[in-house]
């Protein structure tokens, strides 16, 4: 896909990602690049006494993904200004394992008081491959 500007985007446009599967590097490489070695995403022993029962990812990790992955799209490649925020819900687990995709919907264009720009709001949502919803957000 190439770069698009505002004027592309239709509301109810539709796109999704290719897909990729969460290892163990993935959750530890996050770990070391936050300094967020919370248990859960880094003692199986542990995780063995938690209602997940296993290692889970970082929220943040699967926001990250979602930004990455989204990204490689191409849809704002040398088109987009700025992130203007995120409301997100981290609905359900990330393990290692799964293999994750991005979903993502344009809800809303608007113009802005600069002519050569405008805000495009979209609900992304990281899915699993039994396509459960794992991390929703409008951005």
């Amino acid at each position: 896909m190439s770069a698009m500007y505002y004027e592309d985007f239709q509301v109810g446009a539709e796109y999704a990602t290719t897909a990729r599967t969460i290892g163990e590097s993935d959750l530890l490489q996050f770990a070391a690049l936050t300094g967020d070695w919370n248990q859960l995403h880094t003692d199986e022993e542990y995780c063995k006494t938690t209602p997940f029962g296993r290692r889970i990812a970082h929220g943040l990790l699967g926001l990250a993904l979602m930004e990455g992955m989204k990204y490689r799209l191409g849809q704002v490649d040398g088109t987009a200004i700025a992130s203007l925020g995120w409301t997100v819900k981290f609905a359900k687990p990330i393990f290692i394992g799964d293999t994750v995709r991005v979903l993502v919907r344009i809800t809303a264009v608007r113009e802005t008081r600069h002519a050569d720009r405008g805000i495009v709001t979209e609900e992304v949502r990281l899915v699993n491959q039994r396509e459960e919803v794992l991390t929703e957000a409008e951005h």
